[in-house]
């Protein structure tokens, strides 16, 4: 039997406080939430090294450093609907429930949903919901959303998903350049989302995340 409490407490000493998170909700939403439960059973083992965890071909599981980075620029309040796009098994949405009033989380992959769902009830998170659907549609009927993150690389945020962040809101996504990624937090006001470059991290780009090609005669 692997002692995972002890690599969770590693894995906040080594990769998240050393990265400069140090906002109380953060660390103990990390150190609270079994990252070995929200991963293949294959990669148990695997759950808690300093690198991106395969979860299909194109998917992966962001490494701790670049999702407590994540959390921290974005700096979420108890109080706030968080929109959380590619939740995978459920690992994002579980650190957000702990900081958030409520999350809605989106998955394509509708095997990875049900299991995301199944292991939030499972472990008593009874404020998050997953929704199995297209990505890049996000989920319009529970918006419009305080904060919204994009759990894997994007070239170009669709206006679909940024008309559901409300005003004064605030969107998190990595922006990949080939294989160099960019993340950028977005603040919306009176209307416009506005980007700021936050730190370098990469993830595979998202399916409806591509940019849209404008052919010229």
């Amino acid at each position: 039997m692997s002692d995972f409490a002890t690599r969770r407490r590693m894995m906040v000493d080594t990769q998240v406080r050393p990265s400069d998170v140090t906002k109380f909700p953060i660390i103990d939403a990390m150190l609270s939430v079994p990252r070995e439960l929200y991963v293949p059973d294959s990669q148990r083992e695997t759950a808690y090294i300093g690198e991106n965890l395969e979860l299909s071909d194109d998917r992966v599981l962001l490494e701790p450093r670049t999702l407590a980075k994540i959390l921290d620029g974005l700096n979420i309040e108890p109080d706030e609907l968080v929109l959380d796009l590619g939740c995978g098994l459920g690992y994002s949405t579980a650190l957000i429930a702990h900081m958030a009033e409520a999350v809605v989380a989106v998955e394509e992959d509708n095997a990875m949903a049900e299991t995301a769902q199944a292991t939030l009830l499972d472990q008593g998170i009874d404020n998050a919901a997953v929704l199995q659907g297209p990505l890049d549609q996000g989920a319009v009927k529970h918006g419009p959303f305080d904060v919204i993150t994009i759990q894997g690389g994007v070239q170009e945020v669709p206006q679909t998903i940024l008309d559901q962040l409300k005003n004064n809101g605030r969107i998190a996504a990595i922006f990949m350049d080939g294989a160099l990624g960019q993340v950028k937090i977005g603040y919306k006001n009176d209307g416009l989302v506005s980007w700021r470059f936050i730190f370098n991290a990469g993830a595979p780009i998202l399916g409806g995340f591509w940019k849209t090609q404008s052919f010229q005669l």
